[in-house]
């Protein structure tokens, strides 16, 4: 068990797949003040969740274990994620995330409400920054820096598959580009500014004989370069779905042009 952010760097980089990865991530305390907030939580329930038992504990990644989009959001709702187990699952957020991953396809269900009600994702995975509800939703930089290996170690698990990579909010936006460095991407200099539907491709060189989407050559030599897309998209939190900034046609553009990429 981590509990403390060299704790976490260990346990994450010695975790010997992604399983063990996700079941070390979900028993970390590390942050003091993260794991008080989410216990609390757990015994403090909305009335509305009063018979549940809470899940109370970091939330893992969870969907295709070979995802060929990868979905990155900011952290659990302390009623929503903290509660069923699963991110995005139980709250206003997901409604709308999930809502709209059905119509293009990439769940199995438009609604996603407790870990054990058959949702699943198809060809995508979805992962947050911070691994714990925050209060207010807002972790402070030193809990983003402790969480950081779990999110870098869970994405490069996953780099050989993916093609596609959502990042939900400017805060996933910007969590997400340490870890694509660390899983060997070349990043672009200035880093990008986060939008709705911005879109960028970066290049991950791996070893030849691999399997990849192409290939550059000079002086003889063969590099192998694995692409992947990048694509920002407004958070669906109820700030944003509220007031119009997020409508469920922009939420499904974004994804659509997900899917085309992961297909293409």
């Amino acid at each position: 068990m981590a509990r403390s952010p060299e704790d976490v760097r260990l346990l994450a980089a010695g975790a010997a797949d992604l399983g063990e990865l996700c079941a070390r991530t979900s028993v970390c305390r590390a942050c003091p003040r993260l794991v008080s907030w989410r216990e609390q939580a757990a015994v403090n329930k909305r009335r509305a969740y009063a018979d549940e038992t809470y899940w109370g504990r970091p939330i893992a990644g969870w969907g295709s274990e070979e995802p060929a989009i990868l979905i990155v959001g900011l952290a659990p709702a302390a009623h929503g994620g903290n509660r069923t187990g699963r991110i995005f699952t139980g709250d206003r957020s997901g409604d709308w995330l999930f809502a709209s991953l059905h119509r293009v396809g990439l769940a199995a269900l438009p609604t996603s409400t407790h870990a054990g009600d058959g949702q699943r994702l198809l060809g995508a995975r979805m992962v947050a920054t911070v691994r714990c509800a925050p209060p207010d939703n807002k972790p402070t930089p030193a809990e983003r820096a402790a969480c950081f290996p779990w999110l870098a170690r869970e994405v490069a698990e996953v780099a050989a598959s993916l093609k596609v990579i959502v990042a939900l909010g400017g805060y996933a936006w910007q969590g997400m580009w340490p870890a694509l460095k660390e899983a060997g991407y070349v990043l672009p200099r200035p880093r990008p500014p986060f939008a709705h539907g911005a879109e960028l491709t970066l290049s991950r060189p791996t070893e030849a004989g691999v399997s990849r989407t192409s290939w550059t050559t000079g002086a003889g030599n063969a590099t192998a370069q694995r692409e992947v897309v990048v694509l920002g998209c407004y958070h669906p939190s109820q700030q944003n779905t509220f007031t119009g900034r997020v409508t469920e046609g922009m939420l499904d553009a974004v994804f659509a042009r997900a899917v085309e990429h992961a297909r293409g």
